[in-house]
């Protein structure tokens, strides 16, 4: 039997969907990474922060893990996970450190600065993190609240990459060139 191949693009579209289906958008991850990249670059506007978003999910590991961990996180919402991985996921227990670990994994793409980032991300949990970390009557983030921390991380991180690159004068076809090589990871 032959596996069905999946196109890029169906799993773009359902990581997408899924973000929005658990009440994530786009400008509200942006908004992390405006707040963790507005003391280092004053000219930054929000628009520069959804682009970095926008690009940070094109790529299949994040796509992956968005995948994952929602489903996981619906499962235990669903109480369709076996003991005591049900009770386990759905207290977000504190020793259990799968959850940051698939959120690292996913920012491990845009180097050491993400990998800090995500870890500051973890232990601060900025905007829409707190709020999903904050447990709510019959919701379960156990893996949302960390992959949000890893997406805001990598595009905090993509950002800080770009502004270095226009202050060393690379050139926007070198630039082109780069972004084009990000999505290949």
């Amino acid at each position: 039997m032959t596996a069905k191949r999946v196109h890029s693009r169906e799993v773009t579209k359902a990581a997408r969907e899924a973000l929005l289906e658990r009440g994530v958008s786009i400008e509200a991850i942006a908004e992390i990474v405006y707040e963790m990249q507005i003391p280092y670059n004053h000219d930054l506007t929000l628009a520069d922060c959804i682009d970095s978003v926008e690009r940070v999910l094109l790529k299949r590991e994040m796509q992956h893990a968005i995948l994952v961990g929602i489903e996981l996180d619906r499962l235990a919402e669903q109480k369709k996970l076996s003991e005591p991985l049900q009770s386990i996921i759905e207290s977000d227990e504190g020793l259990f450190g799968v959850d940051e670990t698939l959120a690292f994994g996913a920012a491990l793409s845009y180097g050491s600065i993400a990998v800090t980032t995500f870890g500051h991300l973890d232990k601060k949990k900025l905007g829409l993190i707190k709020e999903l970390d904050t447990k709510a009557e019959g919701k379960v983030h156990t893996f949302l609240d960390d992959l949000i921390g890893s997406i805001a991380a990598n595009a905090a991180s993509r950002l800080a990459h770009r502004i270095r690159d226009e202050e060393d004068g690379i050139l926007k076809g070198e630039r082109a060139v780069r972004a084009e090589a990000e999505l290949v990871r």
